[in-house]
């Protein structure tokens, strides 16, 4: 029987509940909004294959350093809707013109960051882009195994920790199966997304609107200096760059993320997943040719069906190869976790109490303990 003894042990992947025979693992919110399994002891018969798929207890493992590429979609008008360079666009047109499904997150009709499975290029653009809260996996691992078990192409997309729990869920490979994950900074809960979205409507004195979804990575203002853009039902918009939306403020203060994500176990360059995609920070520094501020996609290909489907869309690219130090130099949330903020605690215990713009200010204030701690983190990296 699963137990949760050390929050920081448990990402959330939902492999657990995905694998009970019994259906007895259901996952609950915390006070910090974030979901973790509870178990129905009456209905559970111990047989103990919650244990065995936990990668926290069981961890997946890849020996092999991967390929590494700067990339970007030589079709504008995607690059232009996606957060960097536009490539899980081309791979995900790949696989469904293979008559194989996307799995991805997506906004429901609330504004609910969930995974979703997409067979068709209409529903493509419900993926496309990064969206900064943790998406809730639900029975989505489940699904796959049907549709791999069909015969089914699945691409299935995600953080490094949903990843590995499809991959410790499935129990082994199939040819059908491609997998991409993030280099991920870290996960909010859906809890912090929603007094966002509350505090936001209060300000603009109206609903967000539910025929264009928000956007955190809107390059209204260029790639590198990305925008939170929201529109609302009053035909007002919110455009604001990373250095001043609340919640991007917020979010990269690291204050607000999910325990597990100050130890997290998924990082590293050696990744399970067969391709790792993210913004290639830093490109404008070590590849200046390959930067125009539009956005470009750094990608390792990790496995050889990794490569093998990078070589699939190729011809549809702009690309450099070049090696893991140059592309980690200014990625370090490739291999290093987030440093727990000392207010963390404070922020998260008064929630619930504190409108967003309360939050944001409790989350940007740093004590000199902070400062010292980001400053040896930094002469640790030099």
């Amino acid at each position: 029987m699963i137990k949760i003894k050390n929050k920081s042990m448990c990402s959330g992947c939902h492999a657990c509940v995905n694998i009970c025979p019994k259906q007895c693992i259901a996952m609950a919110s915390d006070e910090e909004g974030f979901l973790y399994p509870v178990v129905d002891k009456e209905k559970c018969i111990e047989c103990g294959l919650c244990e065995k798929v936990c990668y926290a207890i069981n961890p997946c493992k890849n020996e092999n350093l991967p390929e590494v590429y700067a990339c970007y979609n030589k079709d504008d008008a995607v690059r232009a809707s996606s957060s960097s360079g536009g490539i899980f666009t081309l791979f995900a047109e790949l696989i469904l013109n293979l008559n194989g499904v996307i799995f991805g997150a997506a906004f429901d009709e609330n504004l609910v960051i969930k995974h979703i499975c997409v067979d068709n290029k209409e529903d493509l653009h419900k993926l496309r882009a990064s969206k900064y809260v943790q998406s809730i996996v639900g029975d989505s691992y489940k699904k796959a195994k049907e549709l791999l078990e069909n015969g089914r192409v699945v691409l299935f997309t995600g953080t490094p920790c949903q990843i590995n729990g499809l991959m410790s869920y499935l129990g082994k490979k199939y040819d059908n199966l491609y997998t991409q994950d993030i280099i991920c900074h870290g996960v909010p809960s859906s809890k912090v997304w929603k007094k966002y979205l509350e505090y936001m409507e209060k300000s603009h004195g109206s609903k967000v609107a539910s025929t264009i979804n928000p956007s955190f990575r809107a390059k209204t203002f260029g790639w590198l200096n990305y925008s939170v853009k929201i529109n609302f039902e009053n035909k007002t918009v919110h455009d604001e760059t990373l250095k001043k939306d609340l919640f991007m403020r917020s979010y990269l203060s690291n204050a607000l993320l999910r325990p597990s994500c100050y130890k997290c176990a998924s990082k590293g360059l050696q990744r399970i997943s067969d391709v790792t995609l993210a913004d290639f920070w830093g490109v404008n520094k070590v590849l200046p040719e390959m930067f125009d501020d539009k956005g470009t996609s750094l990608i390792f290909l990790n496995t050889e069906k990794g490569k093998r489907l990078f070589s699939e869309v190729q011809a549809q690219c702009v690309f450099k190869k070049t090696d893991v130090d140059t592309a980690v130099k200014h990625n370090s949330a490739a291999y290093a976790s987030p440093i727990k903020p000392l207010n963390r605690k404070k922020v998260m215990k008064n929630m619930d109490r504190w409108d967003f713009k309360v939050i944001h200010q409790e989350c940007c204030k740093k004590t000199l303990l902070d400062k010292i701690q980001r400053k040896l983190k930094r002469i640790s990296k030099s």
